[in-house]
C-alpha cells in the first residue's frame, strides 16, 4: 500500500474512534504558505457531503440566540461537529456581538472535525445594524455628496465597528441603479446613473476590504426599476439595457477589485428569476467577468423559486434550480438540505456541490479567516468614536441639496431674527433611514435640537409645531402651525418620510425596503400643511427629509427656499441647522431626477432621444399642446442639480485624447462671496450610433472647494471604453464616429461643448500617441533612466510601456516588479501606458530616477 493510503485509512480510524488529531496542523490547509486555491483543493477532499452542505447554509439567531444571549447548548445541538459557512445576529446589540461572535466563532475552530472559520454577517448599509453603532447617512445622501473618497472614508470607519463586534462579511454595499421612483429602496442605492453608482461602489467596496472586511454586492440583476414600482416586481429590459445601465457598476467592481461575495436579487429579468438565471450567474458573472467568490441567496430567495415565482415545484426542485444555475449559498430558507438526499441518490452530481462550497472555502482562505479568525490585526477598540462621528457629519454636510433660493432667503441671518417657527412632521423626529437599529430621538439629533442649540445663545424665541402626520389625512393640527407661523419672522418645515428600523420597527413607515408608494406627492396631510403656512405670507423654507424624491410641483413654484436632507444619520439636526443659518455652504448634487408627478415617471435624465416626446410643444390649461397636452415631459429638478451660496464660473474646456483615454480639463472660478465646492460634471453624447443611446450619459465628475475669487484647473478624465456600448446580441463595443462632450454643474445646466472623433483605425499600442513634437525636444544628451512604476495602492504594475515623444515610438516596457531601464534624451518627454490606465505623461528634465503613479481608469472620475 502507498503511504498516502495508510495515512488517510489510519485518519479514518482515529476520527472513528473519536480521538483528536495533533497531525491535523500539519494537513496542507492548514498551512499559509500554500496558495488559497490548493489550501481550498486539500481541505474541498476531507469533507463530507453534509459537511459540504452546511458551508453553503446559514445559522440564524434564531437557531441559536435566547433574546440577547447565546445559548451554548442550542449552538451546539444545531451545528454538533460540521463547519458551517454563515451565520448571523440582527438583533442583538453591538455589546453582545462582541461577546457572542467571538464565541460562535472559537466554536467552529476547536469543536467541529476540520476546524473551518466561519463567516460572522452583519448588515451594514450606513453604519453596522447593531445598537450602538454609528448610524451615518443612507447611501442615498452619501452619493449626493458627489465625493467618492466619503465613500472610502465611510466603510474605513464602520469596518473598525465591526471588527469591535466580531463581524468579517456585510450585507452591503447596494449598488442597484434606480429607475422607478415609487419603489421603497431607492434610499439604499447611489441614484439613476450607472457611472456615479460604479465610482461609489468601487470605493465603498475598497474601503472594506482595504480594512479586513469581505463586502458583497447587492442586488445582482436588473433589480432597481420593478414594475409598477412594487418589491420584488419583475424587470423587462432588453439585453443592451441590462449591460449598460443595471450592470454596468457590477461589472466595474467585479473586475477592478477582488470581491469574494455578490448577493442575488429577488426579483426576475424578463420572466427569469434571477436566483435561478444561469446567463446572469454563470455566463456573465463567471464565464465573462472572470468572477471567482460565491453568490448568496437574498434571504429566502431560493424558496421564493417555489412559493412566489412559481419556476419550482418544491423545495428540492427550487435548490436544484438555484445551485445549478450558480447561486452557492443559501440564507432564510431551507432548500439546499434536499441536496444531500439528491446526490446520495444520484439526481444531481456531487461535483455541483463542491464547486459551490470550493468558492466558499476560496473566500475564506482569501480573506485570511484562517490566519486571523477573529480579526485581531485591525483596530477594534470601541463603538462610537469621535472619528465616526466626524466621518458623520461630513457626509452629512456635504450631501444635503439646496434645490431652489429665491432671493437669497438662505442663509437665515441670526442678527436679523427674533423667532422662528419650526413645523413639521419631521422636524422633532430622526429619520435615519431602513436598515438601522434605531428610530428614536435619544440616538441622534433632530432639526428641532439641531437648531435650538444653535439659536440659543442669540436668544431668539423658537415656536415648534408637528402640524400634521405623514402617515394620516387627519388636518386637525395645522392651525396650531398656523399660529406659530404667524407669530414668528419665518417658518420652516420639516416634511419627507420615514423608514423602519431593522427587525425592530416597523410602525409609521411610508418608505424603505417593502414600502412602496403609488403616488409621489408627500403622503398624509403634508401637502396641505405646507400651503396653509405659506398662505400665512411670511417667508418659508421647506426642508424635505427624505429616503427618495416626491413630486412638489406646487411647492417649487411658491416656496421660496427648499432644500432635500436625504436620511443623514445621527448628526441630521445638527448639519441642517448649520446650512439654514450658512454656518456651512450647501454642496450636495441630486442623483435622482424629481418627477413633476408619478404620470411624469420615469425622470431620469440619461434617457433615449426618442423618450421626451416628439412635437416638443409642452401644453398648459392657459394654452393645450403636444408632449404633454397640459404640461412638459422634463423633470422638476434634473439629476446633478444642486445650488449653493456662492456662484461658479466654468471657462477655457480644453482636450487631450490617446487611443484609449480621454483627458479633459475646465477653469472653474469661484465668482461669489461665500466659500464653496463646486461640482463640475461632465456628460457624452455618441452623436450617431448603430443602436439609440441616451442624450447624454456622466462620464466623469470631480469636487473642488474654492475661496471667494479663487481660480483652480479641474481635471475631468474618463477612459475611451467608457464610451462602449451593448447591442441586442450582448455585444459590447466602442463605435467609431463623433462624441460630443459637455460640461455643467448638473444634467440640465450644459456650460460648455465640444465635438471629438474616435477613430476606427486604432493602433494596437495604447502607446501609439501621435504627441506634436516640439522644435526643442530631443536635443539633449542621452541619458540613462530607471524607475518603477505603481497604481494608486503603490502596487508594481508590469507591461507598461514608456513612449518617447522625441523618439516617436515606444522605448521600453516594465518588468513583472513594475520596474523600467531605458536611454532617453535629457530633455525627452514620456509617455508611460498600458490598456486599462490612464497615460502619464511626465518630463525627463535630466532626471536618472523617475517613479511612476498610473491610476485605473475604471476607478477614477
Amino acid at each position: 500500500m502507498k503511504p498516502t493510503f495508510l495515512y488517510h485509512l489510519l485518519t479514518l480510524a482515529l476520527l472513528l474512534c473519536g480521538m483528536v488529531m495533533p497531525s491535523l496542523q500539519a494537513q496542507p490547509y492548514k498551512n499559509p504558505s500554500l496558495s488559497p486555491e490548493e489550501r481550498t483543493a486539500d481541505l474541498l477532499q476531507r469533507m463530507t457531503l453534509e459537511e459540504k452542505i452546511a458551508q453553503i447554509r446559514h445559522i440564524h439567531s434564531w437557531n441559536i440566540f435566547e433574546e440577547q444571549e447565546l445559548n451554548k447548548s442550542k449552538l451546539q445541538e444545531f451545528v454538533g461537529d460540521l463547519c458551517w459557512g454563515f451565520v448571523e445576529g440582527f438583533p442583538l446589540i453591538g455589546e453582545n456581538c462582541h461577546r457572542h461572535m467571538r464565541h460562535i466563532q472559537e466554536y467552529m475552530l476547536n469543536h467541529t472535525r476540520l476546524g473551518i472559520p466561519i463567516f460572522t454577517v452583519a448588515e451594514a448599509l450606513h453604519g453596522s445594524v447593531h445598537e450602538g453603532s454609528t448610524i451615518y447617512p443612507q447611501n442615498i445622501a452619501l452619493a449626493s455628496t458627489f465625493n467618492p473618497e466619503l465613500a472610502y472614508l465611510r466603510a474605513t470607519e464602520i469596518s473598525k465597528e465591526l471588527h469591535y463586534q466580531g463581524i468579517n462579511q456585510i450585507l452591503a454595499p447596494c449598488i442597484d441603479v434606480v429607475r422607478d421612483l415609487r419603489w421603497g429602496r431607492i434610499e439604499e442605492s447611489y441614484g439613476e446613473d450607472p457611472y456615479l453608482n460604479g465610482i461609489f461602489a468601487y470605493k465603498e467596496a475598497k474601503g472594506y476590504l482595504d480594512n479586513g472586511i469581505s463586502p458583497m454586492l447587492k442586488h445582482y440583476g436588473a433589480h432597481g426599476n420593478p414594475l409598477g414600482g412594487l418589491n420584488l416586481a419583475s424587470v423587462h429590459c432588453g439585453i443592451g439595457e441590462l449591460h449598460d445601465v443595471y450592470l454596468q457598476p457590477f461589472k466595474k467592481v467585479i473586475t477592478s477589485l477582488p470581491i469574494q461575495a455578490v448577493m442575488s436579487a429577488y426579483n426576475s429579468w424578463n420572466r427569469v428569476p434571477n436566483s435561478s438565471s444561469y446567463y446572469l450567474l454563470t455566463e456573465i458573472l463567471r464565464n465573462r467577468w472572470s468572477f471567482q467568490g460565491y453568490v448568496y441567496s437574498d434571504w429566502g430567495a431560493i424558496d421564493m423559486l417555489h412559493t412566489f415565482q412559481h419556476t419550482a415545484s418544491s423545495q428540492t426542485e427550487a435548490a436544484i434550480q438555484a445551485i445549478s444555475a450558480g447561486l452557492d449559498v443559501e440564507a432564510s430558507s431551507e432548500c439546499f438540505p434536499h441536496l444531500i438526499a439528491m446526490v446520495k441518490e444520484k439526481k444531481i452530481d456531487e461535483k455541483l456541490i463542491d464547486k459551490a462550497v470550493s468558492r466558499v472555502l476560496l473566500a475564506k482562505f482569501r480573506m485570511g479567516l484562517f490566519e486571523d479568525p477573529y480579526g485581531e490585526k485591525y483596530e477594534a477598540q470601541s463603538l462610537h468614536s469621535r472619528e465616526n462621528i466626524r466621518v458623520a457629519r461630513q457626509i452629512a454636510d456635504e450631501s444635503t441639496v439646496l434645490l431652489k433660493n429665491d432671493k437669497g432667503l438662505l442663509p437665515l441671518n441670526l442678527s436679523e431674527l427674533n423667532s422662528i417657527a419650526v413645523i413639521g412632521p419631521n422636524a422633532d423626529q430622526v429619520q435615519f433611514g431602513d436598515y438601522t437599529w434605531s428610530r428614536t430621538n435619544k440616538d441622534g439629533v433632530t432639526p428641532l435640537e439641531g437648531i435650538r442649540k444653535l439659536t440659543e445663545p442669540f436668544g431668539i424665541q423658537i415656536r415648534y409645531a408637528q402640524g400634521c402626520s405623514m402617515m394620516s389625512l387627519d388636518t386637525i393640527h395645522i392651525a396650531s402651525a398656523v399660529e406659530a407661523a404667524r407669530q414668528s419672522d419665518v417658518a420652516i418645515l420639516f416634511c419627507g418620510s420615514s423608514s423602519a428600523s431593522l427587525a425592530r420597527d416597523y410602525n409609521e413607515t411610508n418608505c424603505g425596503e417593502g414600502f412602496d408608494l403609488a403616488d409621489l406627492a408627500l403622503t398624509g396631510a403634508q401637502g396641505k400643511l405646507i400651503k396653509a403656512i405659506h398662505a400665512t405670507g411670511k417667508p418659508v423654507i421647506l426642508v424635505l427629509v427624505t429616503g427618495k424624491p416626491f413630486s412638489i410641483a406646487w411647492e417649487k413654484k411658491h416656496i421660496p427656499a427648499i432644500l432635500i436632507q436625504w436620511y443623514a444619520g445621527e448628526q441630521e439636526g445638527s448639519s441642517i441647522a448649520n446650512i439654514l443659518f450658512g454656518k456651512t455652504n450647501p454642496s450636495g448634487h441630486l442623483t435622482v431626477s424629481f418627477p413633476q408627478s408619478s404620470g411624469h415617471l420615469p425622470a431620469y435624465y440619461n434617457h433615449l432621444p426618442t423618450d421626451r416626446g416628439f412635437y416638443h410643444k409642452p401644453g398648459s390649461y392657459e394654452q393645450p399642446g403636444r408632449d404633454y397636452v397640459f404640461s412638459s415631459p422634463g423633470p422638476l429638478w434634473a439629476f446633478g442639480h444642486g445650488l449653493t451660496y456662492t456662484t461658479f464660473n466654468y471657462t477655457d474646456m480644453q482636450i487631450q485624447q490617446s487611443v484609449d483615454s480621454i483627458k479633459v480639463f475646465v477653469t472653474v472660478k469661484n465668482t461669489g462671496r461665500w466659500a464653496g465646492k463646486a461640482v463640475p460634471q461632465l456628460y457624452v453624447r455618441d452623436v450617431f450610433s448603430s443602436i439609440s443611446t441616451p442624450v447624454k450619459q456622466l462620464k466623469a465628475f470631480n469636487k473642488v472647494a474654492l475661496e471667494p475669487g479663487e481660480t483652480t484647473r479641474v481635471p475631468l478624465h474618463f477612459a475611451v471604453q467608457d464610451l462602449a456600448l451593448t447591442d441586442e446580441a450582448g455585444k459590447t463595443m466602442v463605435e467609431p464616429g463623433s462624441f460630443e462632450i459637455m460640461i455643467g454643474d448638473a444634467s440640465d445646466h450644459i456650460l460648455l461643448k465640444q465635438t471629438i472623433s474616435i477613430g476606427q483605425n486604432m493602433a494596437v499600442s495604447p502607446c501609439s500617441i501621435k504627441e506634436q513634437l516640439p522644435e526643442e525636444i530631443g536635443k539633449g544628451n542621452i541619458i540613462h533612466i530607471k524607475g518603477v512604476v505603481r497604481d494608486v495602492q503603490a502596487t508594481p504594475v508590469d507591461k507598461v510601456e514608456i513612449y518617447s515623444t522625441a523618439q516617436q515610438q515606444v522605448i521600453g516596457v516594465t518588468d513583472q516588479n513594475g520596474k523600467y531601464f531605458i536611454d532617453a534624451p535629457e530633455d525627452d518627454v514620456l509617455v508611460f501606458c498600458k490598456s486599462g490606465y490612464l497615460d502619464e505623461k511626465v518630463n525627463v528634465d535630466r532626471k536618472n530616477d523617475i517613479q511612476i503613479t498610473i491610476r485605473n481608469k475604471m476607478v477614477f472620475p
